[in-house]
């Protein structure tokens, strides 16, 4: 079972990219389920929301405390909250930003992290250019199908379409599609340095 645990703030879309990553998943033919984790339900405060992904049905019902993966959708959480609770040195942690795990003050506790599952992407600048407001969580699934295998590009486009309408589904892919580049492109480039 892969299981991913998203971080943001509430407003962010936290909830929705939850869902939409499930439903990524399911359109493959995996089973997957999402849920959220609110505490104080308001706006701007920390949500964290969960999917998980199996070959077979799911029976746990628990927040995730163990994280396959874990996407941070608001970096202003990483010194605010113990996001990184349950990670492994194996874990795969996918940072709305455009500064590097280093300046954004984390470059310590990531060390013996392997790189390829280290990554940043500039989540809510592309669904400013593409939707119009800085909501990253679409953007981030693009970024989060570059680096993991646990879903498609094909898929998460899908499930985009199947959560909004028209103009904003299709805004949103293009923030996706563009994310997904930057994550292919980056990692063409640290595998040539």
């Amino acid at each position: 079972m892969f299981q991913v645990r998203i971080h943001g703030r509430g407003g962010q879309g936290v909830v929705s990219a939850a869902e939409m990553l499930s439903v990524a998943a399911f359109l493959e033919g995996r089973h997957a389920q999402a849920f959220p984790s609110f505490g104080s339900e308001r706006m701007g405060a920390p949500v964290m929301a969960f999917c998980r992904i199996d070959a077979k049905e799911i029976r746990l019902r628990e927040p995730v405390m163990a994280p396959d993966a874990l996407i941070i959708q608001d970096p202003t959480l990483l010194h605010q909250v113990d996001l990184f609770s349950g990670v492994t040195r194996e874990g795969l942690i996918l940072i709305n930003s455009t500064r590097s795990f280093d300046e954004l003050g984390i470059g310590e506790f990531v060390q013996g992290f392997h790189p390829d599952r280290l990554c940043t992407v500039p989540a809510s600048e592309l669904a400013l250019k593409h939707v119009g407001r800085p909501l990253p969580n679409a953007a981030l699934l693009g970024g989060f199908a570059a680096v993991c295998s646990q879903v498609r590009l094909e898929s998460v486009f899908a499930a985009i379409r199947e959560k909004f309408p028209g103009k904003v589904a299709e805004g949103n892919v293009a923030a996706a599609r563009e994310a997904f580049e930057i994550v292919m492109k980056e990692r063409e480039e640290a595998n040539h340095a």
